[in-house]
């Protein structure tokens, strides 16, 4: 594991359709601390999100970079932060489910995409990460749908046990 991407909505801050609002942005629980649990051990994160507000009309490249440098500012900063500013029906390779985002994520950090894990909250999220050849963790939520938790290879029930694991795995504990 040379390193961690992870979704933005959903996974690190809480879910704010179409935020454009930086005050709206709040941290979920437990997510500074497994992030300073990643610089510790000095594993480089980035983010990778799809923000198809952009593409929608609904949010600006400025709207969507305030919101990611307060969550950057509360989060006490991650590497890298990549988004896809296409809708949904654009056919772009960068919008999860496809590769793009995790490949170019792992490009600015560095490392090869088959080194990284991706941690989500959806299927899609999971996805890419597949695409993209890394590990993908699924981090369930309210908005996460049943079968997506049920065929996602690796789950955590929340953040901080996920970054935990993949810490311990990266000791080489058992579990």
């Amino acid at each position: 594991m040379a390193a961690v991407l992870f979704d933005r909505d959903g996974t690190l801050v809480e879910d704010v359709p179409y935020n454009a609002d930086p005050t709206r942005v709040h941290p979920l629980p437990g997510v500074r601390q497994a992030l300073d649990l990643l610089r510790a051990a000095g594993i480089p994160t980035g983010v990778v999100s799809n923000q198809s507000g952009i593409g929608r009309g609904l949010l600006t490249e400025t709207d969507v970079r305030r919101v990611n440098d307060r969550a950057d500012t509360l989060l006490g900063g991650l590497n890298t932060w990549v988004h896809c500013p296409h809708a949904p029906d654009a056919g772009c390779s960068c919008r999860k489910p496809r590769p793009g985002l995790v490949v170019e994520a792992a490009r600015r950090l560095g490392v090869h995409p088959s080194d990284c894990v991706v941690i989500g909250d959806i299927a899609a999220d999971v996805q890419a990460a597949r695409a993209a050849g890394a590990r993908g963790v699924l981090v369930p939520n309210a908005a996460t749908l049943p079968y997506e938790v049920a065929t996602a290879p690796d789950t955590a029930p929340d953040l901080l046990t996920a970054v935990r694991r993949l810490l311990a795995e990266r000791r080489g504990d058992r579990p």
